[in-house]
């Protein structure tokens, strides 16, 4: 079985198309279950471009409520949400969770400090950044990300490459330590091709750092991160002979924050 369970819709600013075409696509593609997960709302000191307005919340449930029950006889269709984790805003993002019934809730990380580290406007920090310094930082973050209570899976996890940037030195220890608070609050790790789009050209997160939580036992899911309905799957039939090649033969399906694996 097939799962996709990182799509946004329009009400993001940055994605294409709406609910129904991804999940034609998804029929499409043989993608057997899918689920949108939006651009949390943030407090307006915090806010930016790329996530959906609070007062936009009301109509992305009816958004995933109305394409669910046009699909209920040929796709299960859950209803996500991507927070981000930035210190400070903790209470706010609890308060938006704790508001819907979710499927689920994916953690990401964008920021460091006020440094969206991931956009393409905010490049050229990189020049003026140690490599190895900005990944301790970031692995620092999703670490606590998976440690505060919030979440459910953690989403692209090594996104710190995404350009290219790739220290030089080990970063083993870096990942332990994110994997040891992944696995101590029993969180999912996301499997996401969109790095495949990305100047990176691989898979979040690297073949390492899957083999690693493999050894941890670490349950994962699939996800395109999808902006388009034509990225729905993207790329599926590469993630699943990797994460097959290191020994995993089940991914993660939810409902009503409640987990249980299913065969790949």
């Amino acid at each position: 079985m097939l799962i996709d369970y990182h799509m946004h819709t329009p009400l993001c600013g940055h994605a294409t198309g709406e609910p129904a075409e991804y999940a034609e696509r998804a029929l499409e593609v043989g993608v057997g279950e899918i689920g949108f997960s939006e651009h949390n709302p943030m407090p307006r000191t915090f806010d930016d471009k790329w996530r959906m307005r609070p007062q936009h919340m009301e109509r992305y449930v009816e958004m995933i409520d109305e394409v669910r029950e046009r699909y209920s006889r040929k796709l299960p269709i859950k209803l996500g949400i991507e927070c981000d984790f930035r210190p400070g805003t903790e209470e706010y993002v609890r308060d938006t969770i704790n508001q819907r019934q979710f499927d689920y809730v994916i953690g990401s990380v964008h920021y460091i400090g006020e440094w969206v580290f991931d956009s393409p406007e905010e490049l050229p920090a990189w020049e003026r950044r140690d490599v190895f310094e900005v990944w301790r930082e970031y692995f620092d973050l999703v670490a606590r990300a998976a440690n505060s209570g919030m979440f459910d899976i953690m989403a692209h996890p090594d996104l710190c490459k995404k350009f290219g940037h790739v220290p030089k030195q080990d970063c083993s220890l870096l990942f332990a330590t994110f994997l040891s608070a992944v696995k101590k609050n029993d969180l999912t790790l996301e499997i996401s091709t969109a790095g495949l789009r990305k100047p990176v050209k691989e898979i979040y997160p690297s073949r390492t750092m899957i083999e690693m939580a493999h050894k941890l036992d670490i349950p994962i899911s699939l996800a395109s991160d999808a902006h388009d309905p034509a990225e729905v799957g993207f790329a599926f039939d590469q993630a699943v002979p990797l994460v097959r090649s290191v020994g995993y033969t089940r991914i993660a399906r939810y409902s009503r924050r409640k987990r249980e694996l299913v065969p790949l």
